[in-house]
C-alpha cells in the first residue's frame, strides 16, 4: 500500500500531462488507465494471494500449536492415567494383602478356637472317667458297706468308727478316750473329759442295727411286727447294760450317750418307737445321732476352753499388771517428749520473730530513697553515710529500729 502511493501520484501527473493533448491523448489516457487497472488487479491478486497465504500459515502454525498442546495433554493424561492405574494397582494390593491376613487370621482363629474345643472336650471327658471311675469305685464301697451291714461285729465296728471321728475332728488330743478300762472291767466306746475335775462322760456306738434291718427288710406285715418286737427287746437290754456297766458313781458321770449311725434311725426311733425313748431318759442314757454329737462335741469343747481360760486367769492377770507397767512408763516417756517438744516451740517462736525482723529491715533497706547530695556537707555526728559517684553526690539514709 505505501509503494501505490507514489506510483499514483506519477499516474495523475502523467493523466494531467495528456489532459493538455488532444485524442490521442484521450485514447493514449483509455490505454494507460486499462493498464493500470490491470497493475492493479494483479497487485490486488497477489496481495490477496500473499495475505491467504499468510492467513494459511497462521492457521498451519495455530494447528501445530494446537497439535503440540493436544500431545501435551495426551502426555499430561497419559501420565495422569498411569498415575491412577499405579495408585489403582497399589490399592488394590493392599486390599488383597488386608483379605489375605484377615482370612489367614480367621483362619488362624478358627483353628484356635477349635483346637480350645477339643481341648475342652478331652477335659471334659477326662472328667467324666474320673466320674465313671469314681462311681464304680462307690458301688464297691457300698457293697463292702452291705457286707460289713450284714455282719454284726463289722457294724458295731462302722458305728464305733464314725463316733471316733466326730470325736477327734471336735476335741483337742487328751480330752477324750478310746475303749479305757473301768474299775469293773467294762471297756465302753469313748469316754470324753470333763471340766473342772468331773467324772467323764461315757459315750456307747453298740447300736442294734441287726433288728432294724431285720424291720426293714420284712415283706408280711407279720414279720415286720415281730421284727419291730424284737428291736424293742434288744435296745431295753442294750440300754440296761449301759446303765449297770458304764454309770458309776463317783468314776463316770450320771448320763450316758447311746450313738446311733444314721440320722435317718435316729428320727425313725424318735418317731416309732417312744417307749423305748422313755425308757432310755429313766436310765439317763439318750440316744443321740451324728448331729446331735457334733453339738454335744462342740459344747464341751466351749466348756473345756472356758476352763482352761479360768485356770489361766491368774496369768492372765499378771500379764494385765505388766501391762499396766508398761503404760504407766510410757506416759512419763511421752510427757517428757511434750516438754522437749514445748521447749523447742518456744525457740522456734524467737526464730520467727527474729526472722520477721530481718524481713522488715530488708524490706526498708528495699524501699530506701536515693537523693542527690546537697552542695554543703553534711553536719558531723550525723548517721547518715553518703557515696560518690559520677552524675553527683547519692546519700544513703538508714533508720535503725529495734
Amino acid at each position: 500500500m505505501n509503494q501505490e502511493v507514489p506510483f499514483l501520484s506519477r499516474l495523475a501527473d502523467a493523466a494531467d500531462t495528456l489532459a493538455r493533448q488532444p485524442m490521442f491523448a484521450l485514447l493514449a489516457v483509455f490505454g494507460f488507465l486499462v493498464v493500470v487497472a490491470t497493475m492493479l488487479l494483479a497487485r490486488r491478486r497477489a496481495t490477496r494471494q500473499h495475505a491467504a497465504i499468510e492467513e494459511s500459515n497462521a492457521r498451519f502454525a495455530e494447528l501445530l500449536k494446537a497439535q503440540t498442546e493436544l500431545q501435551g495433554r495426551v502426555a499430561a493424561m497419559t501420565d495422569v492415567f498411569g498415575a491412577r492405574q499405579a495408585e489403582t494397582n497399589q490399592a488394590i494390593n493392599q486390599r488383597l494383602d488386608g483379605l489375605t491376613r484377615q482370612l489367614g487370621s480367621s483362619i488362624s482363629e478358627q483353628t484356635r478356637a477349635t483346637h480350645e474345643n477339643l481341648r475342652r472336650l478331652q477335659e471334659r471327658l477326662a472328667v467324666i472317667d474320673t466320674a465313671q471311675t469314681n462311681i464304680q469305685s462307690l458301688a464297691k464301697d457300698v457293697v463292702g458297706l452291705q457286707a460289713i451291714l450284714s455282719n454284726k461285729q463289722t457294724r458295731g465296728a462302722f458305728g464305733q468308727s464314725r463316733m471316733e471321728t466326730i470325736v477327734a475332728d471336735g476335741l483337742p488330743i487328751g480330752a477324750y478316750q478310746f475303749q479305757p478300762q473301768l474299775t469293773n472291767g467294762a471297756r465302753p466306746d469313748c469316754t470324753i473329759r470333763m471340766p473342772n475335775g468331773q467324772p467323764p462322760l461315757v459315750i456307747d456306738a453298740k447300736f442294734p442295727l441287726e433288728a432294724w434291718n431285720a424291720m426293714g427288710t420284712a415283706e408280711a406285715p407279720e414279720a415286720a411286727k415281730a421284727a419291730a418286737q424284737q428291736f424293742r427287746r434288744d435296745m431295753e437290754v442294750h440300754i440296761r447294760d449301759i446303765a449297770e456297766k458304764y454309770l458309776l458313781p463317783g468314776e463316770t458321770q450320771d448320763t450316758a450317750f447311746l450313738f446311733v449311725p444314721s440320722e435317718s434311725i435316729f428320727a425313725s426311733v424318735h418317731e416309732n418307737f417312744e417307749g423305748i425313748v422313755q425308757r432310755a431318759h429313766r436310765a439317763r442314757v439318750v440316744i443321740v445321732s451324728p448331729s446331735l454329737l457334733l453339738l454335744s462335741i462342740q459344747v464341751l469343747q466351749a466348756l473345756l476352753k472356758d476352763q482352761r481360760m479360768r485356770e489361766q486367769a491368774h496369768v492372765i492377770q499378771g500379764e494385765v499388771t505388766r501391762l499396766m507397767d508398761d503404760l504407766t512408763r510410757l506416759d512419763d516417756r511421752v510427757r517428757k517428749l511434750h516438754g522437749h517438744f514445748t521447749a523447742a516451740q518456744k525457740d522456734v517462736d524467737q526464730i520467727l520473730t527474729s526472722t520477721e525482723k530481718l524481713a522488715r529491715r530488708g524490706a526498708r533497706i528495699g524501699e530506701l530513697e536515693l537523693e542527690q547530695a546537697v552542695a554543703d556537707p553534711a553536719p558531723s555526728g550525723s548517721p547518715e553515710r553518703s557515696a560518690e559517684s559520677r552524675t553527683g553526690q547519692l546519700r544513703l539514709r538508714v533508720v535503725d529500729e529495734d
